[in-house]
């Protein structure tokens, strides 16, 4: 059975240098860069698994791509993690809601769909429209065809899109909170 929460939210504001995470707290941002396809955000996270994120904003393709800097003795197995998402740009705020599902993708393996369950828990409970619920297949259906394509390279097929991701070299993570 689907763990049953309601979408999560989250809000970049490029103005103030702030990310307002889906529990409401104001997390610090140390780079923010928008491009013609996308909003970059690096900043550091004091969760017990990982302890820098890094994420671009895609809202066109209705995808937030990660990278998880996860903490020594963490064992997980992703280059890149993708959330399904709606995000609207409103001057210097972007504003995203999680869709449910997620893609972990780790470079020349067949990626990993996950949650379908708790979407189709949210969309039966009202927590997300219908048209939601078609929009986030049709991403998912879109983006795992597409990397498919491309020999299992999640960057490759962002690349012949005409997507340029760029990630940090170095990051510094910070302590977990207590």
């Amino acid at each position: 059975m689907a763990d049953l929460h309601p979408v999560k939210s989250e809000i970049f504001d490029t103005d103030s240098f702030i990310n307002t995470d889906p529990k409401g707290y104001l997390r610090e941002v140390d780079v923010f860069t928008r491009t013609e396809f996308g909003l970059y955000m690096a900043r550091g996270a004091n969760h017990p698994r990982f302890g820098y994120l890094e994420s671009w904003l895609l809202p066109e393709l209705g995808l937030r791509a990660n990278i998880f800097h996860f903490r020594e003795g963490v064992d997980e197995r992703q280059d890149y993690y993708f959330d399904v998402a709606d995000i609207d740009v409103h001057g210097g705020v972007w504003n995203y809601r999680d869709l449910y599902v997620d893609l972990v993708s780790v470079t020349g393996e067949p990626i990993d769909v996950l949650d379908i369950d708790e979407l189709a828990a949210a969309t039966s409970a009202g927590l997300i429209t219908a048209a939601e619920a078609e929009t986030a297949i049709d991403t998912t259906l879109a983006a795992v065809e597409g990397i498919t394509r491309h020999a299992d390279d999640a960057m490759a097929w962002l690349r012949a899109q005409g997507i340029e991701l760029t990630w940090a070299e170095h990051v510094e993570l910070v302590p977990a909170a207590d």
